[in-house]
């Protein structure tokens, strides 16, 4: 059974220690130790990378009690190797986890809920609870976690015994067997836990949520803490301050100008299509005469061209809408006295398109043609 250094003492990052078995696999490496600081990946915490000897340690698992360290070149079985855990990795990773026993010790003590799903991603910790929260809730329960990091109090790692375990109320996701390793924060949480935490909640420096939403029966609240939350602000303020740059407003007023820039894209948007629908008329006033009817027009906007269509088919056998576009048209086909689809076929086989709908009106594209070959194709068709 390996050693598992990281339990006594989560802050250390250097060790030395005897290689107790090496195998090839797949292109890498399955190093086993007496002992080890690297914490393999369990809990919802992701493994300790670093180096080992002076090859690479990749990943880490737990297989039969051992920890199995992933590495890009063999190490000689019965040598003494010293190892270095990647502390920048250590240290987010304990950010995270530490965090995330704060919020979820909370959400347990305020709501009564379990979390019951908990997983440290490369982007955000998330986390999944048992009982629907509001985003009132879910914002207070980040200022009192927050406070929590504020009071700079200790975490605690517990080997309780049997008694002193049986008094003591703790979160746990399963029912556990023998000794259990017991992380509590006062104030916040007690939980069962075998990852790797801070000392004291301040080292966690932050925790920030990122969204949520409805999962299954409850919610999933995505946090970020410690460095993660400050790159991550640090990223939106920049957006910020480039969004009020180009809307020349100041920072806090970004969000009244982009309303006002909407209000004044959708306005005119509405006023292209008035303009577009006008156009269409103009042109759709020469068609009126004729049995089959084709109007090309590319003034008019994509959520117009069936309005234009129908239009077009009073009073006529087959009223045809093209919207040139690149290498060809868009299309929309209507008749108020016949089924549409076959010569909708006839199109698309004729000028290589493609299209589909109901029988009194289809839509698709036409891969080129000139409009008036395409009108005596319809026509010929008729």
């Amino acid at each position: 059974m390996t050693i598992r250094l990281y339990d006594q003492d989560a802050s250390l990052l250097a060790f030395t220690a005897t290689v107790t078995g090496c195998e090839q696999k797949q292109g890498q490496y399955r190093v086993t130790l007496d002992r080890t600081a690297f914490f393999p990946e369990g809990g919802g915490q992701g493994a300790d990378h670093g180096t080992l000897g002076g090859v690479n340690v990749l990943d880490c698992h737990e297989v039969d009690g051992e920890v199995v360290h992933t590495t890009d070149a063999p190490l000689a079985v019965g040598g003494v190797v010293e190892g270095a855990v990647d502390a920048v990795r250590r240290l987010d990773m304990m950010q995270q986890h530490s965090g995330e026993h704060i919020f979820s010790g909370l959400v347990c003590s305020l709501f009564g809920y379990d979390n019951v799903g908990f997983h440290i991603g490369s982007e955000a910790v998330t986390m999944d609870f048992n009982g629907p929260l509001t985003e009132a809730d879910i914002r207070r329960v980040e200022g009192l976690a927050n406070e929590v990091i504020w009071r700079n109090v200790p975490v605690e790692t517990l080997l309780p015994g049997k008694d002193e375990l049986a008094a003591m109320h703790y979160r746990s996701k399963k029912a556990l067997e023998g000794t259990l390793r017991i992380v509590r924060i006062r104030g916040a949480d007690t939980c069962a836990c075998c990852g790797t935490h801070v000392a004291q909640t301040g080292a966690i420096g932050q925790i920030k949520v990122m969204g949520f939403q409805k999962y299954k029966s409850g919610v999933r609240v995505s946090v970020l803490c410690g460095r993660r939350a400050l790159e991550a602000e640090r990223m939106l303020l920049e957006q910020v301050h480039a969004s009020g740059a180009a809307l020349s407003c100041k920072h806090h007023e970004v969000a009244g100008a982009v309303a006002r820039v909407i209000a004044e894209r959708d306005h005119l948007r509405w006023q292209g299509e008035q303009l577009g629908l006008r156009l269409f008329d103009l042109l759709a006033e020469r068609e009126r005469d004729n049995d089959v009817r084709v109007v090309a027009c590319d003034a008019l906007a994509p959520g117009a061209v069936r309005k234009a269509a129908g239009k077009l088919s009073a009073g006529a056998k087959l009223a045809l809408v093209l919207v040139p576009r690149e290498g060809g048209y868009s299309f929309a086909l209507c008749s108020q006295t016949q089924d549409v689809r076959p010569a909708t076929g006839a199109l698309c086989a004729a000028f290589g398109g493609k299209g589909g709908g109901p029988a009194d009106m289809t839509q698709g594209v036409l891969g080129g043609g000139a409009v008036e070959e395409i009108r005596r194709a319809l026509e010929a068709f008729v």
